[in-house]
């Protein structure tokens, strides 16, 4: 059942056309959306590739789960849809402004706080059409769960910051709506908070969220009523706004809204901490937040040596990405002249190298 509000288009033929004609000329692109997440990345210095008009819904059946949208398509918009037939986006990507598009939230590969409990935003995607730095149109993946054709190299694609492609349709697929949703708060210190979710994620519990703010555990339950009646029951503490699990999605938590900058640490979980023992998490303690205009010199290495790596996701200052190691670059490189062998894509977005 595609929708159109009358400003739908596929733009597919003028996207190729000038793609090819910048790799005639060797010119550089920079992809263009909503430009909500530009924080994230380094500056380009390209000409703009404008994607927000290629939108609309190409396809969606709610009783398939699966919806297939343009890159453009802006992201209120396919949430609203989803809402309207009691669906949703499992992996609960951000929204970091009302201007977002799908696109946006699949090149960078954010997923919110449901991760742990539902899967990554990569996990979701069925399939993609992309243009290649040749011009060229490429399809991977479908639009069935079991159908894995292309799908590592679409993976490739999610938290790839435009570098190596184009992405033009995007098909996901997406969950039921839970029938009852609430909000706990406990008196807990961050570490007393880590093994209360770690024994709690133990458990069949409907868990769709963990969050610590740096003196309180915030905890959300999603489900049947029954299931969440009993969970909170077992629990216990205080009841609070679901509205707060809005802004820790959007990351306009007062925590995470201090100053102009805001780092992403992921990291094992349960392993140790070191020094970001003390800063806010979220995802049951496998993201840690940084805020600040940039992180110390010591703290990359210490991410790198922790099993993690840390990324900006608001601010200007400092590298945007964890260093990659001389190996991993290579391999970067390898991946980048397949798809892009000209280098027209977000040049340096991520790394001067790329």
């Amino acid at each position: 059942m595609p929708t159109s509000n009358g400003s739908d288009a596929d733009l597919t033929a003028t996207l190729t056309e000038a793609v090819r004609g910048a790799a005639a000329d060797r010119r550089p692109l920079e992809i263009r959306g909503g430009e909500t997440h530009a924080g994230m990345g380094r500056p380009v210095s390209a000409t703009p590739l404008e994607m927000s008009g290629h939108r609309g819904v190409v396809a969606y059946d709610p009783a398939e789960l699966v919806l297939t949208a343009r890159a453009g398509t802006p992201l209120s918009e396919v949430e609203a849809l989803l809402a309207e037939n009691g669906q949703m986006l499992a992996f609960e990507p951000p929204r970091l402004g009302s201007g977002g598009t799908l696109g946006g939230a699949v090149a960078t590969g954010l997923s919110g706080p449901r991760r742990p409990f539902t899967g990554a935003l990569r996990d979701f995607v069925l399939g993609a059409r992309i243009l290649s730095g040749q011009g060229e149109v490429l399809r991977f993946g479908g639009t069935v769960f079991k159908n894995v054709a292309g799908f590592d190299a679409f993976r490739l694609m999610a938290g790839a910051h435009g570098t190596l492609g184009v992405l033009l349709d995007i098909s996901l697929r997406v969950v039921p709506r839970p029938a009852v949703e609430a909000a706990r708060v406990l008196d807990l210190s961050s570490g007393e908070a880590l093994q209360q979710v770690a024994d709690l994620m133990r458990r069949p519990l409907p868990l769709s969220g963990a969050f610590h703010d740096g003196q309180r555990l915030h905890l959300r339950l999603s489900g049947g009523r029954a299931g969440v009646q009993a969970a909170t029951a077992r629990i216990g503490g205080e009841s609070a706004d679901l509205a707060d699990w809005e802004a820790i999605r959007d990351l306009t938590h007062p925590v995470l809204a201090r100053g102009e900058g805001l780092w992403r640490i992921a990291l094992p979980r349960t392993g140790p901490a070191g020094d970001f023992a003390d800063l806010p998490w979220d995802q049951g303690g496998g993201v840690r937040w940084l805020a600040a205009e940039t992180p110390s010199a010591q703290a990359w290495d210490q991410a790198a040596a922790l099993g993690g790596h840390i990324e900006r996701v608001r601010g200007t200052a400092g590298p945007a990405f964890q260093p990659l190691p001389p190996s991993l670059l290579a391999l970067h490189r390898r991946v980048k002249a397949a798809l892009d062998p000209d280098g027209l894509f977000n040049p340096g977005r991520m790394y001067a190298e790329l």
